[in-house]
């Protein structure tokens, strides 16, 4: 990642690169985890898991329904060739895609520890980095392209992490992960869920956790789900929304039964020296902004408070 100053743009023909940290400072949009990668969050640490098979059900699905609504009947020509070219790609493949993932193990989270200020990143060989909070790097991704339906923007949300041990070889001393949100404002706002609770406190941010230790059934649970949703914003948005498109549309109930059988509950992390590492500290060893974050953080404050009486 390029080591440009957070509230940095480099913007390109079709591209947009927003620079959020280092310094850590405030993006100006409330934290909200727009992609459930909160896997656990307690008055220490919070787990940011870059797992996310809802998601890939959540995509794939409704190519699959597409794809079968689009199937010629048995015996034409056009049931030959091109069709089943699309429906090796977007219906054989994705099942068998699902099928390995679910056969391999989640990745273990990258753990946010606001006490000592330091994330603790776990590698595929099993080790562990042990990074300084104020050394990670963040970036808001966005790219735009233009097709014959108009104007498409995607985007992500990455974040980066430099090897402390010196002697590293080149291709261990980088490491990143990646959060297909969106670019801009709702990059800045996933990327909100760590910077606030490291540096304004965990009751900052607020979790859906509590979807890893649902004891009802997933049938039951969507049946909840519609009625909440009802209670927020009305009968008919909730049984459009939630109930028609979440089922048909986007499979809920499918997304909530995988997702039990990977992450219910989360993996974690379980060597001794990181247990250790999680447990709470007194109050007076707790790890201390930098004075240069300390003042980029008042500063951009002060801008911030400045910017709705301009508006």
């Amino acid at each position: 990642m390029n080591k440009l100053q957070a509230g940095s743009t480099r913007k390109g023909v079709f591209s947009r690169d927003d620079y959020l940290a280092p310094p850590h400072i405030p993006t100006g949009q409330s934290p909200k985890d727009v992609l459930n990668v909160i896997w656990r969050k307690n008055k220490v640490f919070l787990d940011i898991g870059d797992y996310s098979i809802g998601s890939f059900v959540m995509i794939a699905w409704p190519l699959i329904l597409l794809c079968l609504w689009l199937m010629p009947p048995f015996g034409s020509e056009a049931f030959h060739g091109m069709y089943w070219y699309a429906f090796f790609c977007f219906v054989i493949f994705p099942v068998l895609m699902l099928f390995y993932i679910m056969s391999q193990p989640a990745p273990l989270p990258t753990r946010f520890n606001r006490q000592r200020r330091e994330v603790c990143v776990p590698q595929k060989d099993g080790s562990y980095w042990i990074v300084p909070w104020e050394q990670v790097e963040a970036q808001a991704v966005a790219v735009n392209s233009i097709g014959q339906h108009g104007k498409t923007t995607q985007g992500m949300l990455v974040i980066g992490f430099t090897n402390p041990d010196p002697g590293a070889k080149e291709e261990n001393k980088h490491y990143s992960i990646g959060f297909s949100c969106g670019g801009g404002t709702t990059a800045m706002r996933l990327w909100e869920c760590m910077r606030s609770f490291m540096e304004v406190s965990p009751e900052a941010v607020a979790d859906n956790t509590g979807r890893f230790h649902r004891p009802r059934g997933v049938w039951a649970t969507y049946i909840d789900d519609v009625i909440e949703a009802a209670r927020r914003k009305g009968w008919f948005k909730a049984l459009l929304w939630e109930g028609a498109c979440g089922l048909i549309l986007f499979n809920t109930p499918l997304i909530d039964l995988v997702e039990r059988i990977k992450l219910s509950p989360p993996p974690d992390l379980t060597d001794p020296a990181i247990i250790e590492w999680s447990k709470p500290l007194p109050p007076e060893q707790w790890a201390k902004r930098s004075p240069e974050l300390e003042q980029a953080i008042i500063q951009r404050e002060a801008d911030l408070a400045i910017e709705p009486e301009r508006a």
